[in-house]
Formats: C-alpha cells, sequence, structure tokens
C-alpha cells in the first residue's frame, strides 16, 4: 500500500512525470492507486504513462514541457514558435512541435500537442529555456521560419506570406540572416531555397 503523501513528496519535483520514474522513486509501488487518485483529483492523467499533480498551475510554459516530454526527441516550434517570437498576430489554440517520431496528435488535459515528423538530420537548432528545474526545448527564430517552410510545399507565391499574416518588421529585427543561410546550406534542399527566396522577397517588400 503506497501513501499519497509518500507519492507527492517523491514525485512533486517533476512538473510532469511518467510512470517509470514513478516506480523509480516509490519502491513497489501499486499502479492502481493512479485511477484512485485521479478519480480523487489528486493527479491528472496527461496521456497513457504521463501524469501532472492537479494542483500544478496549467499555463504555456508547463504545456510547451509536457509536449517536449510525453512525446520524446520533440521541440515545441511551428504556429507556436512563430506565435512566441510574434512573426504572427494572433496566439495558437494547439502546441506544435517537430519530431522524429512520425506526424501524431494528442488531445491532453493540457491543451491538444500536434507534432510533425522531421528527419533525424534536421533536429537541431533550438534554445533549451530554463523551466523550474528542468528545461524546455524551443525552436530558435532562424530555426521555426526553416521548419515552416520545409514542412509547408504549399506556399508558392510571396503573398501566401500576406495571407499567412505573417509579420515582416518583426522577423526582419528579430531573425538573424546569416544564421539563416546556415541553415538553408546544411539542409540543402532546393525546395526549401525556393521558399526562403520568396521570404526574403516578402521581407524586402515590407522592410
Amino acid at each position: 500500500m503506497n501513501s499519497y503523501q509518500q507519492f507527492y513528496a517523491a514525485l512533486k519535483v517533476f512538473p510532469v512525470f511518467p510512470l517509470v520514474e514513478i516506480r523509480k522513486r516509490v519502491p513497489n509501488f501499486d499502479t492502481r492507486r493512479l485511477v484512485e487518485w485521479q478519480a480523487k483529483g489528486y493527479i491528472t492523467k496527461i496521456r497513457n504513462g504521463w501524469y501532472t499533480f492537479a494542483d500544478e498551475p496549467v499555463d504555456e510554459q508547463l504545456s510547451w514541457y509536457a509536449a517536449n516530454r510525453i512525446y520524446p526527441y520533440s521541440y515545441i516550434s511551428l504556429e507556436s514558435a512563430l506565435s512566441y517570437y510574434g512573426f504572427i498576430p494572433e496566439g495558437v489554440f494547439q502546441v506544435t512541435s517537430c519530431s522524429t517520431l512520425k506526424t501524431n496528435q494528442f488531445d491532453t488535459p493540457l491543451g491538444n500537442f500536434r507534432y510533425r515528423h522531421i528527419k533525424p538530420s534536421l533536429f537541431l537548432g533550438y534554445n533549451l529555456h530554463p523551466f523550474r528545474n528542468t528545461v524546455i526545448r524551443f525552436a530558435e527564430p532562424e530555426k521555426t521560419l526553416i521548419d515552416y517552410l520545409y514542412l509547408h510545399p504549399q506556399i508558392k507565391h510571396t503573398d501566401d506570406f500576406t495571407a499567412l499574416r505573417w509579420h515582416a518588421t518583426e522577423i526582419n529585427a528579430t531573425i538573424n540572416f546569416n544564421r539563416l543561410r546556415v541553415f538553408e546550406t546544411y539542409i540543402n534542399s532546393a525546395a526549401l531555397s525556393r521558399r526562403l527566396d520568396l521570404l526574403r522577397a516578402y521581407l524586402n517588400a515590407h522592410t
């Protein structure tokens, strides 16, 4: 029999925690307690094998961190990062990430988490944002643009950026164009380069 107090003391250091960590930190843990404590409103199941405490304040950073954790080899990018950097005018209702695992989506108590597959060689260009006693993997501004353009082949005209409501002034003020070129050279994709040329033309036209 495991007490909730013992469980809470052992796991509270983690904003979200997996079943494997529970078993490591609480000897001889009876997994039936998880169902019981969910019913009592002590813990929240995020998805299979992942939990958080019900008294954990749910905010954007917790959702980002949870998105990193419940689907390994992922980092926040695409619309979530575009919004964070002010490259698009509105907030987004999903937490969007890139991952070397398959494209997937989870509807969780912490939000809707959407993942787009990228090749392992493209799993780079992210920062580690401090979050409590841990970190959140979050795309750099330049890699955010690269990820979006790489995964959206439907962008074929400069007018497409107008339709997407990209903030040219904010993008011009934020990104390092040399770093953008480094990513472009490394990825070495003709299709990506065409979209980057469109983006540069759009940014130049709105300077």
